[in-house]
């Protein structure tokens, strides 16, 4: 039975030296439905890589030339978002463990079981398509508070601060009328429904981690 595909727009990016190895996960996941590309180094892999490769990473931890945890370093200078699942030796899983630390998704230790790379690939494509949604909407709700004037956006902090109508009118010197004028203007460009929907959109973009 084949497992949930994923979107058009998602690949499944094999990094691996060793060619059977890769032949055979290209061949296991294609038979599933996955689109893949598949690299015999990483330095391939690194001039093919694109900022908008969407899907996930399969990395073998030892190559030859760069390695695959050196890959994941340059990715992460590059602010790649490709999650990295580390295809791992026994001996390597001391470096797997490290690479989880910084950044990594997962890793799957060779010889690995065929439904045990399926289900793990699977549920990283759906955790890096609701990242990529999540980051989309927090560059809107971004655009939208550059849309802001100084005086929305005071009024905006003071909204999120919990403070009311006349609060707000005796911290910035102006008339309730004003701040209610202020905040209908708030709502509307920051296309909130509700109070709430409106502190929900600054919260998560606030929480959202940096590049």
């Amino acid at each position: 039975m084949k497992l949930q595909a994923p979107l058009p727009e998602q690949s499944i990016y094999v990094v691996d030296d060793d060619e059977p190895l890769r032949d055979s996960l290209v061949w296991l996941l294609e038979s599933q439905g996955f689109q893949v590309a598949s690299f015999a180094s990483a330095e391939d892999f690194l001039k093919a890589w694109r900022p908008e490769f969407n899907g996930c990473l399969l990395l073998d931890v030892r190559m030859p030339g760069m390695s695959g945890l050196e890959l994941h370093e340059r990715l992460r200078a590059l602010y790649s978002t490709l999650p990295i699942i580390f295809i791992t030796g026994h001996g390597d899983v001391p470096m797997a463990v490290a690479a989880l630390k910084k950044g990594a998704v997962d890793f799957i230790e060779k010889p690995f079981n065929d439904t045990e790379l399926l289900k793990l690939v699977t549920q990283c494509l759906v955790t890096e398509r609701e990242s990529r949604v999540r980051r989309r909407q927090d560059a809107e709700v971004a655009r939208r508070l550059d849309q802001l004037t100084q005086r929305e956006r005071e009024v905006l902090d003071l909204i999120i601060a919990g403070k009311l109508n006349k609060q707000i009118a005796d911290v910035l010197g102006i008339s309730i009328k004003t701040v209610e004028v202020h905040r209908a203007r708030v709502m509307e460009k920051m296309s909130a429904q509700s109070l709430a929907e409106l502190v929900q959109q600054v919260m998560a973009i606030e929480a959202s981690p940096r590049a």
